[in-house]
C-alpha cells in the first residue's frame, strides 16, 4: 500500500476547498464519494469552508490504514473534475475557476502514482465484471433475471395500475435482493408509489419507484427530496421512474446539496437483460453525481464506456 506524500495531503486540500465555493455544493460532494460516513460525522460545517476540508483529509490521513480508499477516492474524483463552469457565475468567477483548475492540476501532479494505483484498482473491477457477464449467460443469476424479466414485460402490457403497482414492489425487492443489496424495510404501496431501504456502499438509501403515463416531474422530486432531508443527515435516495424524467426536474434537483439519483425504465432493462449488473449501475451513476453534479447519468452513456 503506498502512503500518499505530504506534498500531495496538501494539494488535496487545497483543492478540496477550491472546486466548490458553497459548502452545500462541498458536502454533497463528500456525500457521494466518502463511504465511511463516520468520518463525515466529525465536520463542524458552521467552520470555514477551508477548515472542513483540512480536517476531514487530517481524519482520513490519521488512520490511512483503514481509510484510504476513501483517501484515493477523493483524490481521484477531484482530479477527475475538468469543468469549473459552476464558478464562473459567481464575484470574480474567473479567478475562482483559474484557482480551481490550478489546484487540481497540481494535485494532479503530485498524486500521479496514486490515480496509476487507483486505476489499476477500476481495471480490477472491470475484469471482474466482464468476468461477471461472461458467467451470467449460464448461472442462477441470469435465470433469475429472465424471470424477472419476464414479469416486467407482463407489467408493460397491464392496464390495472394497481395491480402493476403491486406486482412492481414484488420484482424491485426480487431483483435487489438478487444482487445482494441490503433490503432494511418492506417495500410499501400507495397508489403506485413504491418505497423501501436498502444499504450500499455502507450508505443508507431510500428507494422511490413511480410508474406514471408521463416523465416524473419536479414535485415528485421535492416531495423524495423532503423524505430525506427527514431522514438521517446520510440517507441517500434512489428515484426510480419507469417513463422517465423531466429534463427541468433533473436539473432544478442537481443543484445545491443533491441527496438522490436517478433511475428509468431504460436502465431497469439494461439490467434485466444483462447488459450491466445492478451494483455497477449504481457506482456509476453514484459517481457521475459526484463528478458533475447531475443526478441523472442515462443507460446509454453509461454503456458507452464499458
Amino acid at each position: 500500500m503506498k502512503i500518499i506524500s505530504a506534498a500531495a495531503i496538501n494539494a488535496l486540500k487545497k483543492a478540496l476547498s477550491t472546486v466548490y465555493w458553497y459548502k452545500s455544493d462541498l458536502r454533497s460532494f463528500l456525500d457521494h464519494t466518502i463511504t465511511n460516513k463516520q468520518i463525515l460525522s466529525y465536520l463542524d460545517w458552521n467552520d470555514y469552508k477551508r477548515n472542513i476540508c483540512s480536517r476531514l483529509v487530517d481524519l482520513l490521513v490519521k488512520n490511512e490504514e483503514k481509510t484510504q480508499n476513501d483517501l484515493l477516492k477523493l483524490v481521484y474524483e477531484l482530479c477527475n473534475m475538468n469543468d469549473f463552469s459552476h464558478l464562473k457565475q459567481l464575484d470574480d468567477g474567473a479567478e475562482k475557476e483559474k484557482a480551481a483548475k490550478e489546484s487540481v492540476s497540481a494535485l494532479r501532479k503530485l498524486s500521479k502514482g496514486h490515480l496509476e494505483q487507483q486505476k489499476e484498482q477500476e481495471e480490477v473491477e472491470e475484469r471482474r465484471n466482464k468476468v461477471f457477464k461472461k458467467q451470467l449467460e449460464q448461472s442462477a443469476v441470469r435465470e433469475k433475471l429472465e424471470e424477472i424479466k419476464t414479469d416486467f414485460y407482463a407489467l408493460v402490457s397491464s392496464n390495472d395500475a394497481q395491480k402493476r403497482g403491486f406486482q412492481l414492489e414484488k420484482l424491485l425487492k426480487d431483483l435487489f435482493n438478487l444482487f445482494d443489496l441490503d433490503s432494511k424495510a418492506s417495500f410499501r404501496i400507495t397508489g403506485e408509489q413504491i418505497d423501501g431501504m436498502f444499504t450500499f456502499e455502507n450508505n443508507d438509501f431510500l428507494l422511490e419507484a413511480k410508474w406514471y403515463k408521463d416523465p416524473v416531474d419536479i414535485s415528485s422530486l421535492d416531495a423524495f427530496s423532503g423524505k430525506l432531508s427527514r431522514r438521517l443527515e446520510n440517507t441517500l435516495g434512489l428515484f426510480i421512474s419507469i417513463n422517465g424524467f423531466s429534463p427541468d426536474a433533473i436539473q432544478a434537483h442537481s443543484t445545491g446539496r443533491r441527496l438522490m439519483i436517478l433511475m428509468d425504465g431504460s436502465d431497469l432493462m439494461a439490467v434485466l437483460e444483462g447488459r450491466i449488473d445492478l451494483i455497477q449501475l449504481l457506482v456509476r451513476k453514484r459517481r457521475y453525481a459526484a463528478q458533475t453534479g447531475n443526478i441523472y447519468l442515462g443507460i446509454h452513456e453509461i454503456m458507452k464506456g464499458i
